[in-house]
């Protein structure tokens, strides 16, 4: 197979027009386009649009991944919502860029290829995983762009770059929820291959995610204190039908304001998070070769009992054994010759335990001389080291 490419786009809050239809149709003629979805495939060739402004223009989310191991999610919301300002702090250069385009904000999830890595032939993504995350940015959840800010120090991890530069470079405020990721986050952390030993020494500054339960007096007075023009936005929007069910986003954007985001926690360096992914990492390791080894003795210890019950009952019901053998010869198989030999094995094995040894060779001897007209069948007798008359 040669190189792949995959161009998603999904428009989420408004369809598009015919003269804007008109214009992605203008891009390419084998892509599948819909009033909100334009998706395309590349077995050779690239995509001629740009796909950076069909983003700014007329998409909400647009997802590209190639074979050779480069990513990319570009996802579009209301500047209303998450001004670029409040993603800025998680933007780390080729892994998180934002920027605002007629009244919207842009989010650039992106992740290169790893020099000398292998091509890619399985893995394939859709954008139904990640657009999830635009409701839940919108709504102030930002552990997604946290989770790019690790993609990126796992890139710089990589490169062992300038070991100064990440003893200055300070995490931006942790929001609440690393240990627990929703499914869209989950994806978002498998697309940008966040390392998850980092991951996880991050979620130790992190606090717990929102409980379900709202408290409904709460969540009133939460809503009271809201500007009167940003209420009533949402419920003209809601009205019109123009933007997505407002509760929602209120419940998350409630729930985001409740434990989000501690600035009073201690900010840790890139050189510290690193360092501390590197013991996780070993200690993770460690546990797991622990692990491996006690599942492979416990293995072990079933296959030996196992071999033990299966010998016993040999020894309880030899002639059984024997009848079995007459019985899978007489089919006159490969198959069944290979099931033959096994089970003289077992029953040499049987015999010897008994101290009946010499019993055993003069059966086989006399297996040998019924059916020494089968040169498939003795071959595997002799391979097996059986007797001979």
């Amino acid at each position: 197979m040669g190189e792949y490419q995959y161009y998603e786009f999904l428009a989420v809050d408004r369809p598009l027009t015919e003269q804007e239809l008109e214009q992605v149709r203008a891009l390419s003629t084998r892509a599948e386009i819909t009033r909100t979805s334009f998706t395309n495939e590349y077995h050779w060739g690239d995509f001629r649009g740009d796909t950076t402004k069909m983003v700014e223009r007329l998409y909400d989310a647009h997802l590209y991944y190639a074979n050779w191991g480069s990513r990319r999610l570009v996802l579009r919301l209301p500047a209303r919502l998450l001004p670029a300002k409040a993603a800025s702090p998680y933007c780390v250069e080729g892994t998180l860029s934002a920027w605002t385009r007629s009244g919207h904000t842009l989010l650039d999830f992106s992740r290169e290829a790893d020099d000398g890595g292998e091509w890619d032939f399985d893995t394939s993504f859709t954008l139904a995983e990640f657009v999830g995350l635009r409701a839940e940015l919108a709504a102030g959840d930002l552990r997604a762009l946290y989770l790019a800010r690790l993609a990126g120090l796992t890139v710089w991890e990589l490169m062992e770059d300038d070991e100064d530069a990440y003893a200055g470079e300070l995490e931006p405020p942790v929001p609440a929820g690393l240990a627990a990721l929703t499914a869209p986050q989950q994806a978002l952390a498998d697309f940008l291959h966040v390392d998850r030993d980092l991951l996880a020494v991050a979620a130790r500054s992190s606090a717990p995610a929102a409980p379900a339960a709202v408290d409904k007096s709460a969540l009133a007075a939460w809503i009271a204190a809201l500007p009167a023009a940003e209420k009533d936005a949402l419920l003209l929007g809601a009205a019109l039908g123009t933007a997505p069910p407002p509760g929602p986003r209120l419940l998350a954007r409630y729930r985001a304001s409740a434990s989000g985001i501690h600035p009073g926690r201690e900010r840790r360096t890139a050189a510290r998070l690193l360092d501390e992914a590197y013991l996780h990492r070993t200690e993770r390791r460690k546990r797991e070769k622990q692990a491996a080894a006690e599942a492979e003795r416990a293995r072990t210890l079933r296959a030996a009992r196992a071999r033990e019950e299966h010998l016993d009952r040999l020894v309880r019901d030899t002639e059984q054994a024997w009848r079995d053998v007459d019985r899978l010869i007489g089919q006159r198989k490969a198959s069944a010759y290979d099931e033959a030999v096994t089970l003289l094995r077992d029953l040499r094995e049987a015999h010897a335990r008994a101290g009946t040894g010499a019993g055993f060779d003069r059966r086989v001897g006399e297996l040998r001389e019924a059916h020494r007209g089968k040169p498939a069948l003795m071959r595997r007798f002799d391979d097996a080291g059986f007797p001979t008359p």
